[in-house]
């Protein structure tokens, strides 16, 4: 890593990875590997395999805690700030423009038939997360009960509040396997609890704001930064989490957003550079329609930090004491029943996303064709979604 880093030509570059950068961690990935390692030198390959391994494990947007990390090692909390806000602003942008326009659309009776085709497109998106998270995660017989196991229990059991047991209990399954990860020198360490204190202060002043005032705005920050304090992985993993609690969920919420309005915006973010978790912005306008279009603003806002600032702490928190916490062997086995979990979340959401839609050949056809152009073919997504829009604009 270079001794002195310009950090005016970071931040340039952070912005263009934010407008260029498709597709989920692994594709971001790439990008980072490109322009930061190989290009401009900022770190070595294999800190950044490191630092995006060390994201995999704490909860959050893994793509964006990985970016942010190169900041934070680069120059400090300041320099991850600037950091996180430049590559999650564009497409956050896009997404809240996004909703306050499908809002609008809908309040003035306006056809959403052009969206018709991305619908079950989204469906495929998401099934094809599933197909490619538990090819590699799940590994072992218990990492397939486990994730069988989850699908089953979040199909069924329709409240949010059933993910984090889930996880919760498929990663303390797993961490009683430690003996099958070999052991690792352990020194005595310091721990500076600054960032962990701060995650929780947040979620706890939030949940207890949320439950006095029952603001919109507040509730809206609360919800997400309790999903954010939960995901692993991408923006995909999320999807169960928010179908659950603003369409299936929604009435005692009063979350007003419809299935066909939820795989729209799913559909529309695949499209968009940047981070998946921006979808959180496309939901908190929707949620917030009623309000006006400064409402719909605010609701985006309040989602967005809700969803990026809980992984943004943690990792801060965790890059501190990583050396030392990944030599105990608990915390390593709990990943692999996190992960199952984890996969049979997102093949659950996929069954439920699809129920709302009619069941015929066009939208079953849909689906299987985008998840069949995601699985053997390089198309990018933004391609696929685009193509999608543009037949249901010519068909409608």
């Amino acid at each position: 890593m270079a001794e002195r880093v310009p950090y005016t030509q970071f931040l340039k570059d952070v912005f263009q990875l934010s407008i260029s950068c498709f597709g989920g961690p692994q594709a971001h990935l790439a990008n980072y590997q490109r322009v930061l390692v190989e290009k401009r030198g900022y770190l070595t390959e294999k800190d950044l395999m490191e630092l995006y391994a060390l994201c995999q494990i704490v909860p959050g947007p893994t793509s964006t805690q990985t970016l942010t990390s190169v900041g934070y090692r680069l120059g400090g909390p300041n320099l991850a700030y600037l950091t996180l806000a430049i590559w999650m602003l564009p497409s956050v942008a896009v997404m809240t423009l996004a909703g306050i326009l499908i809002g609008s659309f809908q309040e003035k009776e306006v056809s959403l038939a052009f969206t018709r085709f991305i619908q079950p497109m989204a469906v495929g998106f998401v099934g094809y997360a599933a197909y490619t998270i538990s090819l590699k995660t799940v590994n072992t017989k218990i990492g397939f009960v486990l994730m069988v196991a989850s699908a089953v229990a979040s199909y069924f059991i329709k409240t949010p509040f059933v993910f984090p047991v889930i996880l919760v209990m498929a990663g303390t399954i797993t961490a009683f396997n430690y003996k099958l990860h070999p052991k690792q020198e352990k020194k005595k360490f310091d721990v500076p609890w600054a960032n962990f204190f701060l995650w929780a202060g947040v979620f706890i002043v939030a949940a207890a704001l949320g439950g006095i005032t029952k603001a919109l705005p507040i509730k809206l920050f609360e919800n997400f930064y309790r999903n954010g304090s939960l995901v692993f992985g991408g923006g995909q993993v999320l999807v169960p989490m928010l179908y659950t609690e603003f369409v299936q969920y929604a009435k005692p919420l009063h979350y007003p957003t419809s299935p066909s309005e939820f795989l729209s915006g799913y559909a529309f973010v695949q499209a968009v550079p940047g981070p998946v978790f921006s979808f959180s912005a496309y939901i908190g306008a929707l949620s917030m329609r009623e309000w006006g279009t400064g409402g719909e603003i605010l609701g985006a806002f309040m989602s967005a930090a809700g969803i990026f600032l809980p992984g943004t702490f943690l990792i801060f928190f965790v890059i501190r004491i990583w050396e030392s916490l990944k030599k105990f062997r608990p915390i390593r086995a709990s990943l692999e029943g996190i992960n199952a979990a984890n996969a049979g979340l997102v093949a659950a959401a996929a069954v439920l996303l699809f129920q709302p839609l009619q069941n015929t050949a066009t939208n079953f056809g849909f689906m299987i064709a985008t998840f069949c152009l995601l699985a053997f073919t390089k198309l990018p997504a933004w391609s696929i979604i685009t193509a999608g829009l543009v037949l249901g604009f010519v068909l409608t």
